[in-house]
């Protein structure tokens, strides 16, 4: 597979976390009428939603931008590996926070997919300066 076709295509994946996750909170408000805010409860359904969205959209972002700068740099086998580790910690991260049966307990999916998101969100961040 060509390099950058991978980069956008982890991209890809990240925006579609981002958006799927908002559609997600759009849709449980809906359901619930409940049209602004929520309710601060770490069993709550909305909360939950509501929170993975908001942690994706702080870290895919950015994860995307490295990703297709990267891209561009035609970097070596590992640094594609890292793509989509990223991509995929992103993933089980937010996995962890909607089956959780409460935020303010550990999840194992959740700790996974944070651990895993700073670790390649750092290779990538250091990345982008020597590559």
């Amino acid at each position: 597979m060509e390099v950058a076709h991978l980069a956008v295509i982890c991209t890809g994946l990240l925006g579609l976390l981002v958006f799927g996750l908002g559609l997600m909170v759009s849709l449980t408000r809906g359901s619930s009428k409940t049209n602004y805010g929520y309710k601060i409860d770490p069993t709550d359904a909305l909360y939950k939603r509501v929170r993975a969205h908001a942690n994706a959209a702080e870290y895919a972002p950015m994860m995307a931008l490295l990703i297709l700068y990267l891209g561009t740099r035609h970097p070596g086998g590992w640094l594609l590996g890292t793509f989509v580790l990223a991509t995929l910690f992103r993933y089980l991260h937010a996995a962890g926070m909607l089956t959780s049966p409460s935020l303010d307990r550990p999840h194992p999916l959740r700790f996974a997919g944070a651990l895993g998101t700073y670790v390649t969100g750092l290779v990538l961040a250091v990345a982008a300066f020597v590559v």
